[in-house]
């Protein structure tokens, strides 16, 4: 019904983002597309980012606060592992007594937020926000070559309510455990406890060319059971929405599908980096907001990351 985002005021080249490994401004623009990224300052927390895009949202869905019945937070940067960074989203945006609570699906997790939203909705009706926010910075070694350059900060929102016609598609998700260690957290908490000293801060890893192999390939399939279940083909997408994690990766998955050259295909990350659970509603509000996309077009969104997780599904946008 509504979408919404926020974008960190900083923006960072590759020259500055690369200054600690050995990189350049060509090698990262000819790998992943991506050209500039957003690094939240400190005062650019999860919750402020969170509640100005879940703001517009709402207000974009015509709604208020009030309407809203639950809140849904996909992010794997939230440093407290308790509460729920949705809590407090909620109480900053005034959604008083709505359900919250948070969805750890790395990349992948604010597809599983629309999915959880469009079922909680069918079952229960009301309107629920769902909010993709990351400050990757905060979990980013800068001397690690495979993640310095290509992640970025930001939120982006959706609000999922009742209509007449189905709206959102069957979903198509999964994971594939044996594949955990592609994308991990470094160290656990833990570590810093009882190594007393011995270990950096917890930060992210990933193997580059493991990923890119496992998504390149395995997504386009998954992208093509999802049209299948809504019962369209490729030539019915009008907009494209994966996560935004390579250029070459989205380029290659819209290829095997066999999108028609009239989609419009989200690259959201040549400005905006990789910014893991925000990267799809970032995308999304970039293509409405930009003109490339329109309400009621249809649109195949694409989640997938650490875990490994993906989800897809197929929806009409507001």
């Amino acid at each position: 019904m509504g979408v919404g985002a926020y974008r960190p005021r900083r923006i960072v080249d590759n020259e500055e983002a690369c200054r600690l490994i050995d990189s350049s401004d060509d090698w990262v623009r000819s790998r992943t597309g991506i050209v500039t990224r957003r690094w939240a300052d400190p005062d650019e927390t999860l919750g402020v980012m969170a509640e100005q895009a879940a703001l517009k949202a709402v207000a974009s869905a015509g709604l208020g606060p009030a309407d809203i019945t639950c809140v849904i937070a996909a992010t794997f940067t939230h440093l407290k592992q308790t509460p729920a960074i949705a809590t407090e989203i909620a109480h900053r945006i005034d959604a008083e007594g709505a359900a919250a609570f948070d969805v750890s699906a790395g990349c992948a997790g604010f597809v599983h937020g629309v999915v959880l939203a469009a079922d909680s909705v069918r079952g229960r009706g009301g309107h629920v926000l769902v909010v993709g926010v990351e400050r990757m910075t905060d979990l980013l070694n800068l001397r690690d070559r495979s993640t310095a350059c290509i992640f970025g900060d930001g939120a982006g929102a959706v609000v999922i309510g009742p209509a007449e016609t189905p709206g959102i598609g069957p979903a198509v998700w999964g994971a594939d455990g044996s594949q955990a260690d592609a994308i991990e957290q470094s160290v656990p908490w833990d570590a810093l406890r009882d190594g007393a000293g011995e270990h950096d801060f917890p930060h992210l890893r990933q193997e580059g060319q493991r990923v890119f192999r496992w998504a390149a390939y395995e997504m386009a399939e998954v992208a093509q059971r999802a049209l299948d279940a809504a019962g369209v083909t490729a030539s019915d997408v009008d907009v494209f929405v994966p996560h935004q994690a390579n250029v070459r990766i989205i380029d290659t998955i819209a290829r095997r599908v066999g999108l028609p050259e009239s989609t419009v295909v989200a690259k959201d990350i040549v400005t905006a980096g990789n910014t893991s659970g925000a990267s799809v509603p970032l995308a999304l509000d970039a293509v409405l907001s930009s003109g490339q996309a329109r309400s009621g077009d249809l649109a195949l969104l694409v989640g997938y990351g650490a875990g490994l997780c993906y989800a897809a599904t197929v929806a009409v946008l507001p």
